[in-house]
């Protein structure tokens, strides 16, 4: 997902080489335009977390059979103690880690682990596993003046620590977050301003929706925030004909997906399937959003790059 010293070295490479030869660089860009970075398509975990509590193993093995690149994590399950293990079990799948709400003690992720030993326990573990970011799913003091100053000042800190891993730290929205404080500004718009860009925005949008304000423009507002974004089904009250899975919900998947290309810096979508409608299970479900969403993707002009 990000350009590697091999790249770096490679294309020093090529370009001491042209110069040498005469050939002007300048043309040589002018004839390969920048093209925007392709994002993948991961699973959020949640989605199948009684599956992964039953055999974790074998979740892995069904969820890359559903065409995605990778996996973010709510819990390390039986691998809470054996990162190896896991990265291991996800190398035998050919996934990635898109990034972890789950801590190396067990569980989620909370305040505590973004601070002291703590902190580092869990660099140690996600950096054995390739994973990039560390998200807190939610806390508590977020919507009062105290507890939003006091959340991103600690995970302030944990970027500065986290920076110097190549790792970022970020906050996972609800409905609540996107309440009014004062005026126009939500708790969310006053935590956005209150933390460096090393914390990432991680977008759920179907909460975003749930709390009254438009996805598409929560995105946009804060460019290069949205790192990682939860991509969860939304129907809304009253809405007819619509179903809760990505592309048959009532978000807009391709205004979304655009506001993530164009300003959003974002890396990967994580399809997290909460409900489990129709009768179908947590597997189904998770699947038919999963093939949504790459539906609506072919529908758009980043599909080529997507599929490429």
């Amino acid at each position: 997902m990000k350009a590697t010293r091999r790249d770096f070295i490679k294309a020093a490479t090529v370009t001491s080489g042209l110069m040498m030869t005469g050939v002007p660089t300048l043309a040589v860009a002018e004839t390969k335009p920048k093209q925007a970075q392709r994002i993948g398509v991961a699973l959020e975990l949640y989605s199948v977390r009684g599956d992964c509590a039953t055999d974790f193993d074998k979740t892995l093995e069904r969820v890359a059979a559903m065409g995605v690149t990778g996996v973010e994590f709510a819990s390390y399950h039986k691998y809470a103690n054996d990162a190896a293990g896991l990265k291991k079990q996800l190398d035998a799948n050919g996934l990635k880690a898109a990034g972890s709400l789950g801590s190396a003690g067990g569980g989620f992720l909370g305040t505590a682990d973004f601070q002291g030993d703590a902190l580092r326990r869990n660099i140690e573990f996600a950096g054995t596993i390739d994973c990039e970011v560390l998200t807190h799913p939610g806390d508590g003091g977020f919507c009062n003046d105290a507890g939003n100053k006091h959340l991103a000042d600690v995970l302030n800190k944990a970027a500065e620590e986290l920076k110097s891993h190549d790792m970022f730290c970020g906050y996972h929205n609800h409905a609540a977050e996107m309440a009014k404080t004062v005026g126009e500004k939500t708790w969310w718009d006053l935590f956005a301003e209150r933390t460096s860009k090393g914390v990432v925005l991680h977008h759920d949008v179907s909460w975003v929706a749930h709390g009254g304000q438009d996805p598409v423009e929560m995105i946009r507002k804060f460019p290069g925030r949205t790192k990682r974004m939860h991509a969860k089904p939304y129907v809304a009250h009253g809405a007819k004909g619509k179903r809760d899975f990505i592309g048959y919900d009532s978000l807009d998947w391709k205004g979304i997906i655009a506001a993530c290309y164009e300003v959003g810096g974002t890396e990967w979508f994580s399809v997290e399937q909460e409900t489990y409608p129709e009768g179908k299970s947590a597997m189904q479900c998770s699947d038919i959003s999963i093939q949504g969403l790459r539906a609506v993707l072919s529908d758009t002009k980043y599909g080529k790059l997507y599929y490429e």
